[in-house]
C-alpha cells in the first residue's frame, strides 16, 4: 500500500492524500507538480525514475489506511539527477 507522504521532498509544501498535485516514483519519493515539472524534468532526483501522478485514496478508506505523517525533505534542495 502506498505511504501517501504528506509533503514535497523539494519545497516541503503540503500534499494531502487527496491532492492532484502529488507526483511519485516507483519508490514513492514524493514531489509536488511544480517541482516535478520545473526543477526535475519529470524524473526523480533520487533514483532517476519517472514521476507520475500519485493515486488518491478514497476518503472513506483513510480511517483504516491513513496517509503517512512522516515528512521527508532535502534541506539542500533538489536538482535534476544527472
Amino acid at each position: 500500500m502506498l505511504e501517501l507522504r504528506p509533503n514535497c521532498e523539494c519545497c516541503d509544501c503540503d500534499l494531502p492524500p487527496d491532492s492532484s498535485l502529488a507526483r511519485i516514483c516507483s519508490f514513492e519519493c514524493t514531489f509536488c507538480a511544480s517541482c516535478s515539472e520545473q526543477k526535475l524534468g519529470g524524473l526523480c532526483p533520487n533514483c532517476g525514475g519517472e514521476l507520475m501522478v500519485r493515486p488518491r485514496r478514497p476518503v472513506n478508506k483513510l480511517g483504516n489506511n491513513p496517509a503517512s505523517k512522516t515528512r521527508v525533505t532535502k534541506p539542500e534542495g533538489c536538482t535534476a539527477r544527472n
